[in-house]
């Protein structure tokens, strides 16, 4: 298969040409056209590698799409792969919840069944992007652990990512802000909202920092990458990096965001905080941190079309230094490394043909089409 004119987005440079693969892989590029008839004219657009997402929490609503509706699992999993594969990304982390019961229980329910219905579904090639597992371990609770060791040795987990969000400290250093967010999330009344309050406060004093240092020291035996979640001072960072994180997800604060660097953490933030213009809760812009050279990894977190809009948004934004290399880089080549997979990432000889063919509309992106391993999938 040979892709032609189009605008090719490499690793350090953008060069007008083509690109053939074979079996899978890339097999060439050039910054010439093609001159055979049966290539795919790109009309002009930007070829990106295949986006890489490390924490998305999509799946969840395509199970549990309203309160009380439970979707059947193979439906489920198919609409979310679709919207996955028509936003660019070409392999995902599902991040599933474990220990987490702040909805109603319904992502407990739901955890077997969705971790089956990725891994079946990706056994059978039934999905057009390629789906990974990301455990999203909620600390202060006490089936936290349990849960976690009966899921560590599944062969597509990929990352851990160790969160609190208990009331007064990282996301919600704000009681206030945290009880409004809760308060509307669940409806509660201002008696209910005390008694869940207190009965978190209880919870993450008796579990958070036990549940913190087990399942760490099981990622470090057995090589899983590990994420920190939510960290606000320079304290949160040391403790996240003494027991081996690597990743920062959605430092709150420019200290964290800062600290985490200088300690050998890869940042990582939500890209619709970059299409937003700034944190929905508050907290440290994403875009600040670009200018501040504290970026190394974009989520699409909530909404899998911002990866794409926040990469593009970042490199025509002339406060900061990325051009468009670096900027595609946050979404491709450096997620990948931060979870060694060295075979996708970077337009390069060898290496996997996950590409996306993206045109623009008045500086705004979009997916034209999609390849993984070669294959036309969108």
């Amino acid at each position: 298969m040979i892709i032609n004119n189009v605008k090719l987005i490499l690793e350090k440079e953008v060069v007008a040409g083509s690109l053939a693969c074979e079996n899978g892989v890339i097999t060439a590029y050039a910054d010439t056209p093609s001159q055979l008839p049966e290539a795919i004219d790109g009309e002009g657009g930007w070829l990106m590698p295949g986006m890489i997402e490390l924490h998305t929490d999509n799946l969840d609503r395509f199970f549990a799409p309203r309160p009380k509706v439970d979707w059947p699992a193979h439906s489920a999993m198919s609409s979310h792969d679709a919207l996955i594969i028509a936003s660019g990304i070409t392999t995902v982390l599902d991040a599933i919840g474990v220990g987490d019961v702040r909805d109603g229980g319904h992502r407990m329910d739901n955890l077997q069944k969705m971790i089956k219905a990725i891994r079946h579904s990706q056994k059978h090639g039934l999905n057009r992007a390629e789906h990974r597992l990301h455990l999203r371990c909620e600390l202060p609770n006490d089936s936290t652990l349990p849960l976690f060791e009966q899921l560590m040795c599944i062969p597509e987990l990929s990352l851990v990512s160790l969160m609190d969000h208990s009331p007064g400290q990282r996301q919600y250093v704000s009681l206030a802000a945290w009880r409004t967010y809760f308060g509307g999330k669940y409806q509660m009344s201002d008696a209910q909202l005390d008694a869940y309050q207190a009965d978190q406060l209880r919870l993450a004093a008796r579990w958070s920092a036990p549940n913190r240092e087990a399942i760490a020291a099981w990622c470090r035996q057995y090589q899983i990458p590990l994420a920190s979640h939510d960290d606000a001072t320079h304290a949160h960072v040391q403790e996240s990096q003494a027991i081996g994180s690597t990743i920062a997800e959605f430092p709150t604060t420019a200290e964290a965001a800062r600290a985490s660097r200088e300690l050998g953490l890869q940042v990582l933030m939500g890209a619709p905080n970059i299409v937003r213009g700034g944190s929905h809760s508050g907290n440290v812009a994403a875009a600040d941190l670009a200018a501040a050279g504290q970026l190394d990894i974009l989520s699409s977190d909530y909404y899998p079309a911002s990866l794409l809009d926040a990469a593009f948004r970042l490199a025509h934004d002339e406060r900061n230094a990325f051009d468009l290399p670096a900027a595609v880089a946050l979404v491709t080549r450096n997620p990948a490394r931060a979870i060694n997979l060295h075979d996708r990432g970077t337009i390069a000889e060898g290496l996997r043909a996950d590409l996306v063919l993206v045109h623009e509309h008045q500086q705004q992106p979009y997916v034209r089409s999609v390849w993984a391993q070669g294959r036309m999938v969108f």
